[in-house]
């Protein structure tokens, strides 16, 4: 099967299913974590299965189609995923118990990118964790989300100057 026909069989969605799950979870548990993230991704393929018949190759790869819907189910999930950043950048990491290195290296690198990631727009963190996690170039980002390569390029731009300003700054208050 190639990317450019329509997915109508279930033999065909299997091998869909079978070709592109480990990196729709691998991007997903990013997001959300992975105890959220086996749930997500199937619910990302079940969704796909129900829409098949709606998927136009000649609007797009079927896999950027796949990172939109995943991305669209995290959305949902972006309630969650704040909660989640607050949390980290809240991490005290002189609270961890001496003699455990690990766990306060660990604490402090997620409290700072849990900070820096909150400071994001939603369009920034899709964009900057759609390149970072899920691996996809700019046509592939604004695939998915429906948005065009140029702004993907200038919402990466900003991610990424924001990331450097806030882990800078960060770094210096130490």
């Amino acid at each position: 099967m190639t990317e450019a026909a329509p997915v109508t069989g279930v033999d065909q969605f299997t091998e869909v299913h079978d070709r592109h799950f480990a990196e729709i979870y691998r991007y997903v548990a990013g997001r959300l974590g992975a105890q959220a993230a086996e749930d997500v991704a199937a619910e990302t393929f079940l969704v796909a299965f129900d829409r098949r018949g709606k998927f136009d190759p000649a609007r797009g790869d079927l896999r950027a189609w796949l990172f939109g819907i995943a991305t669209n189910l995290v959305s949902r999930h972006r309630r969650k995923e704040a909660r989640h950043y607050r949390a980290l950048a809240r991490l005290d990491p002189r609270e961890a118990a001496e003699g455990h290195e690990n766990r306060v290296v660990d604490s402090v690198a997620a409290a700072r990118v849990g900070q820096a990631l909150g400071r994001l727009s939603a369009g920034e963190r899709d964009v900057l964790l759609l390149v970072a996690l899920g691996d996809l170039g700019y046509a592939e980002v604004a695939e998915a989300l429906g948005i065009s390569p140029g702004t993907v390029g200038s919402r990466l731009n900003r991610a990424r100057k924001k990331l450097t300003l806030v882990l800078s700054q960060e770094a210096s208050d130490e």
